[in-house]
């Protein structure tokens, strides 16, 4: 492997003193739903936010003096830009960062509180990538790559020393998949310090470069780039950590945004901690399939840096999931009082009405009849069944 177990440990005493060694807490829901031990290791209480610290830390910290002159340039959607930048105030080095245009808006603002000069560029991290060379070339700056280093995923890997050490019994390690730096990280650790712990990646299904690569044996672009996860919306694998995943003959699997957003969700609940969609791909997986794993299980929660607003709109997304919202749709007489009388017969249910929309010129209309769209929250599945029926008996026609 291009990272060895030597590597991983040299990087660690680099980050002695700048890297948390985060906690790696349990949990009892995780652990019911999986029918075996479930441990988070809480990468989102890393300084800024996410473990990308570790990796751009390292790579920097190997500069030249002559190379930290020119300064760095990095690419990223936001959790290693936070990484780069804060390591470049650490290190006392400018730092230029590319960002997609719709990055994060609290991602783009601590980067820069960090210190680094932001440019918004492209819709990817690709795309920002491209920008991010193409500077590095013009201006001679090191170019400090989210996943593409020995560094970098020496540096990554330096979670997994952590965990064998926190959990010396563990079983599994789940991880999330982007461009691969974390993964190959922990895989090269592993390999030689608990060759029996089985690593499993996970990526978000609508962005999953991964599988197909690994099944061509080389890297392959992913076919869409659609998913909520932007930590680990990645076209291409990197090279570095392509090989060793390749090499380990690693298991990456998928997710849906379903899986994602109740991750999200539990967590949130259940673990008293914030992750974002990308963060929450290891509880996404382990959900999903939660007979797959041979426990103690260790999921990695990689980051917490997540835009409230997205916030919001995940967690409703995971409520829906769960059957904690429901949508009705149904036709009742355009006569007064029938929502009037809709509203009082959906609140006999227990459901809480959370938005109303009342249509009367959609053309399949009957003349006497008005569309009615609801918007309730409920209690679980067996409650959204229980209020579908309630209204069903009160004679009110739901479509869908």
């Amino acid at each position: 492997m291009t990272t060895t177990l030597a590597d991983v440990l040299a990087a660690a005493d680099l980050l002695a003193g700048v890297a948390s060694r985060t906690p790696v807490e349990s949990s009892r829901a995780l652990s019911e739903i999986a029918g075996v031990p479930v441990l988070l290791k809480c990468e989102n209480l890393q300084r800024a936010g996410s473990f990308k610290i570790r990796g751009a830390y390292v790579r920097m910290a190997r500069l030249s003096d002559d190379e930290r002159a020119h300064g760095v340039v990095a690419a990223s959607a936001g959790n290693h830009a936070q990484g780069v930048a804060l390591a470049a105030r650490l290190l006392g080095i400018e730092a230029v960062v590319f960002m997609p245009v719709d990055a994060a808006l609290p991602k783009i603002a601590a980067t820069r509180e960090y210190g680094a000069h932001v440019e918004l560029v492209g819709s990817s991290v690709d795309e920002a990538l491209v920008h991010a060379r193409a500077y590095a070339q013009r201006t001679g700056a090191a170019l400090i790559h989210p996943f593409d280093h020995p560094d970098v995923v020496a540096g990554q890997g330096t979670i997994a020393l952590e965990i064998v050490e926190q959990v010396p019994d563990v079983a599994t390690v789940i991880v999330p998949v982007g461009g691969g730096g974390l993964a190959a990280g922990i895989v090269a650790t592993l390999a030689e310090l608990r060759p029996q712990v089985r690593v499993v990646g996970v990526q978000a299904a609508k962005a999953a470069a991964y599988p197909a690569s690994l099944a061509a044996g080389h890297p392959v672009k992913a076919p869409e780039l659609r998913t909520m996860a932007d930590g680990i919306a990645i076209g291409l694998p990197g090279e570095v950590p392509f090989e060793v995943l390749a090499h380990a003959h690693a298991e990456v699997r998928t997710v849906s945004e379903e899986d994602l957003s109740r991750a999200l969700l539990l967590v949130a609940e259940r673990a008293k901690l914030l992750v974002e969609p990308s963060g929450a791909a290891a509880v996404a997986a382990l959900m999903a399939a939660p007979g797959d794993f041979e426990g103690p299980v260790v999921a990695i929660l990689s980051g917490g840096n997540i835009d409230p607003q997205v916030l919001l709109r995940v967690v409703r997304h995971g409520l829906a999931s769960a059957g904690r919202f429901l949508w009705l749709h149904l036709r009742i007489a355009d006569s007064p009082g029938a929502l009037a009388g809709l509203l009082r017969d959906l609140a006999a249910t227990g459901a809480n009405v959370m938005h109303v929309s009342h249509v009367r010129t959609q053309g399949e209309l009957a003349v006497d009849e008005v569309a009615i769209e609801v918007q309730v929250e409920t209690k679980g599945p067996d409650h959204c069944a229980a209020v579908q029926h309630a209204l069903r008996v009160a004679g009110y026609r739901l479509t869908d």
